[in-house]
């Protein structure tokens, strides 16, 4: 119970001040949940960056050990639905929030936050998809249920998309069949995002100007990462009938939008929550992944770094310096 292990952890002194780093810690030091893990990798999230700068109010009481993602083994479990040497997963669930997250080498967690891997996925694969990529797989199951598919006619738009859930919901996209247009400020990255599918580009700083009540039809549907103008903008030009999944605020938690594409065009703006989503909709996402994620393009956007490292990635990752996905390796 006393043998140290390494993981990042948030405090909040008694003046108020915040700091998050590595550390030991012991097995006395987790929740005494059903199940034990040895974690191989995490992951680097925008939620990450901001649980670790303190940049936003993600850590609900202290210490709190950092990550919202983590795969690793079953070490010990009290729950008959996992055993020892089981490879699982869990994104969200108030991890780094509520319940102690996975940038650690050992976590304690709730048995019914977990999804057994795919056999198709390493545990690191598992990581390079993450809550990044878990999410943009609920963004594309948002799309279908409201019939965005294949030859169904028009464009997908991207925004956000040389961030985790950008690049990941392109290559899901393109290979499914859909034509995706890629909204970004980077033009450096068109080559990055053509190799993942992306069909042409909408330059972000476009969709960023004050928006117009409604306009243009451009796009059949899309997936916005960011919020704010740039989903008020994405709305008013959104096709008759198309759906906008909508599942980040990169750029703000406001939306100063109208309604008018809601009740003239028919507009579906549809909601994707993957912190509490439903097991069975946790457990038909990753089952899509293991069939419809390109293997090699999920590797193309991926890179791994050791947790040291993570302190100094958080920012980064704010201030939209990262492209694509960054695994963590928790025990380098």
């Amino acid at each position: 119970m006393t043998e140290p292990f390494n993981a990042i952890v948030a405090h909040r002194d008694e003046d108020g001040t915040y700091r998050a780093g590595l550390e030991q810690v012991t097995l006395a030091d987790l929740p005494d949940e059903d199940v034990l893990i040895d974690v191989d990798y995490s992951t680097l999230n925008f939620k990450d960056g901001l649980a670790v700068t303190g940049k936003g109010r993600i850590c609900e009481r202290f210490p709190m050990v950092c990550g919202i993602d983590l795969a690793g083994t079953v070490a010990q479990s009290r729950s008959p639905r996992f055993q020892p040497g089981d490879q699982v997963v869990v994104n969200g669930f108030g991890l780094s929030q509520s319940h102690f997250g996975g940038y650690s080498q050992r976590a304690r967690v709730r048995s019914d936050f977990l999804v057994k891997l795919p056999d198709a996925f390493t545990t690191q694969q598992a990581m390079a998809i993450g809550t990044a990529g878990y999410t943009a797989m609920l963004c594309v199951l948002a799309l279908e249920r409201h019939d965005v598919v294949p030859g169904a006619g028009g464009e997908v738009l991207v925004t956000g998309a040389a961030g985790g859930v950008g690049s990941v919901a392109i290559a899901i996209l393109a290979g499914l069949g859909h034509r995706v247009i890629a909204a970004t400020g980077r033009p450096e990255t068109h080559d990055y995002l053509r190799d993942l599918g992306a069909g042409d580009f909408v330059d972000r700083a476009d969709l960023a100007k004050e928006p117009r009540p409604i306009g243009r039809e451009r796009w059949a549907a899309a997936i916005d990462t960011v919020g704010s103008t740039t989903l008020a903008n994405v709305l008013a030009q959104i096709a008759y009938g198309g759906t906008v999944a909508a599942c980040g605020l990169a750029g703000g938690a406001d939306l100063p939008a109208s309604v008018l594409p809601f009740i003239l065009r028919g507009v579906t703006l549809a909601g994707v929550d993957s912190v509490m989503a439903p097991m069975a909709r946790r457990e038909e996402a990753w089952a899509r992944l293991a069939n419809d994620l390109d293997r090699d393009k999920l590797a193309a956007m991926t890179r791994v770094e050791a947790m040291s490292r993570v302190p100094e990635l958080a920012p980064a990752i704010l201030k939209g310096e990262v492209r694509g996905r960054i695994v963590i390796d928790v025990n380098a």
